[in-house]
């Protein structure tokens, strides 16, 4: 055997090692995350019946997925994830002030907050605003948005993250999660989260929960 030969065949293995420990050190992640989001499969079924309509676009590709370590900040900047919403029913909204269809939508979700918001269900609407929180605030009080609580992403890493996993696409992106903090949907784009339609679902959700 020459030694190029040689050479090929260690790189060869040292290929099959690497792939090897990727397995094996990704294994227990997967399994964990498989049993964290055990239920959410059933809670998609529950809510299927009802995305259409107004809310159709709502897809379930990539579902569920645990997104219990999703970070971001409060208004007053402490840290929080969405497992501190461990629980509830979430809606999880990414939007901005520069995005008109998500200025547009957010009296909708104000309204939806306002309905069913409370111990079982949650809107979570998170500004990507560089300015955030200020600019945010400024127009939350503009157009007197009254039951949503201000959360913003002070590192930009939300987006990427969703994106990452195949559920963002656009501005604003919408994820609806179980009481898990597993995702059971996602959309890109406005809907009329305010409306019935996506009050049956969420309700559907949270009877599933």
């Amino acid at each position: 055997m020459s030694p190029l030969d040689g050479l090929k065949n260690v790189q060869t293995r040292l290929v099959h090692c690497s792939v090897a420990v990727a397995v094996v050190l990704a294994t227990p992640f997967a399994a964990a995350a498989a049993e964290v989001c055990s239920a959410s499969k059933t809670r998609m079924e529950a809510i299927d019946p009802h995305i259409k309509g107004e809310i159709a676009a709502l897809q379930f590709t990539g579902h569920p997925s645990d997104m219990s370590g999703l970070a971001f900040k409060r208004e007053d900047g402490t840290d929080i994830t969405i497992a501190d919403f461990k629980g509830k029913t979430v809606l999880l909204n990414l939007w901005a002030t520069w995005c008109a269809p998500c200025r547009t939508e957010m009296p909708d979700l104000d309204e939806l907050q306002a309905d069913l918001g409370g111990g079982d269900f949650e809107v979570v609407t998170v500004s990507l605003d560089r300015k955030a929180p200020g600019k945010a605030r400024m127009f939350f009080d503009e157009i007197e948005l009254k039951h949503l609580a201000l959360y913003y992403d002070k590192g930009m890493a939300l987006f990427p993250a969703l994106r990452s996993r195949g559920m963002a696409f656009g501005m604003p992106t919408t994820v609806i999660l179980d009481s898990d903090g597993c995702s059971l949907a996602h959309m890109s784009g406005p809907a009329a989260w305010g409306g019935d339609q996506a009050k049956v679902m969420i309700k559907a959700a949270m009877m599933a929960d």
